[in-house]
């Protein structure tokens, strides 16, 4: 039950990211409502460096009026398979934008590691924290390697991963999140039976568009951010357009923001349980998410995969929730 007397526990594991800082806002403007209960942030190197991670994430909760909210930095990675997404979401992974907002309160330089908050949290509140992962699994699969087992105490395990029956964005085959660091998908598709899997086969039709965020903007036009949300839709449109992701319309993948509408909004989303597997050795396939369709007896299945999504009304709750946000 999540209602005002019993909001959702929620750690969300992050890599601002222009999606991702989507999906925070939305997550405190349900904290706001009293639905949720931010536990705590945890970031990670994914779409920009660790400390541009940890960075954005200070700032959008300090903005938004929850600077008490602890931030873990990034467990450290020197690895990865694939380029970070700078290119796409900035330098800052805010649309370049970091200097429009106040300075972060929390620093990156003291902050513990993000392993270190997760066991920490998941001990203390065993099968009550929902996790909510937004980006590389490398914070999970360093938390499940140092403490085996700990994975099993969350509620839940949210993620935005995958790419089954669409091509990937970073190869042919591979979803970011997973081909980041393959390794640490892995471990973390095989600590628990019950994951939670929003795919980019639905958050493709998520394109939050900038009559979207005018319709925000407008609601409260002198809010620094109404303004941020108006600005970094512009960049985010620019980056999307011209590498073709959007059909055509004029906006940008909100991909993160499903996590928080399969918590919330669950009418949106449609899900068949299934097995997952994650590649981790091909030469072109690497970080590819396998489902096994085939009509064969399964012992091991591990997950829940969202395969069809109510586009049309994700997006309208959340830029709803964003209004709510901003009042």
């Amino acid at each position: 039950m999540n209602s005002p007397l019993h909001p959702r526990k929620i750690l969300v594991d992050t890599d601002p990211g222009g999606d991702d800082i989507f999906a925070l806002l939305w997550l405190q403007s349900l904290a706001k409502q009293g639905l949720a209960e931010i536990v705590a942030i945890t970031t990670v190197d994914g779409n920009v460096r660790a400390k541009y991670t940890f960075n954005a994430a200070s700032k959008i909760l300090s903005v938004c009026g929850f600077p008490e909210v602890e931030i873990g930095r990034g467990v450290p990675f020197h690895e990865q398979e694939v380029e970070d997404a700078a290119y796409i979401h900035g330098a800052d992974g805010m649309g370049n934008l970091s200097p429009t907002l106040p300075e972060p309160i929390q620093q990156f330089e003291t902050a513990r590691y993000a392993d270190e908050i997760l066991i920490e949290k998941l001990n203390e509140s065993p099968g009550e924290i929902t996790l909510v992962t937004l980006a590389p699994l490398t914070n999970l699969a360093a938390a499940e390697r140092k403490q085996p087992g700990i994975l099993k105490q969350a509620k839940e395990i949210v993620m935005m991963a995958g790419a089954f029956n669409c091509p990937g964005n970073v190869t042919p085959h591979a979803e970011f999140n997973i081909a980041y660091n393959s390794e640490a998908a892995n471990v973390v598709f095989n600590s628990r039976q019950d994951l939670i899997v929003l795919p980019m086969d639905v958050t493709m039709q998520l394109i939050f568009t900038e009559l979207m965020a005018l319709d925000v903007y407008q609601t409260q036009p002198e809010n620094p951010i109404a303004k941020f949300i108006f600005s970094l839709t512009q960049f985010m449109k620019k980056t999307a357009m011209a590498y073709k992701e959007t059909q055509g319309q004029k906006g940008f993948i909100v991909h993160d923001a499903v996590t928080l509408a399969y918590l919330f909004y669950p009418e949106t989303l449609l899900l068949r349980r299934a097995q997952v597997s994650v590649e981790t050795q091909g030469k072109y396939t690497r970080g590819k998410t396998l489902l096994d369709n085939r009509h064969l007896p399964k012992n091991q299945p591990n997950a829940f995969v969202a395969l069809q999504v109510d586009a049309v009304n994700l997006l309208a709750v959340l830029a709803e929730d964003l209004k709510r946000l901003l009042s």
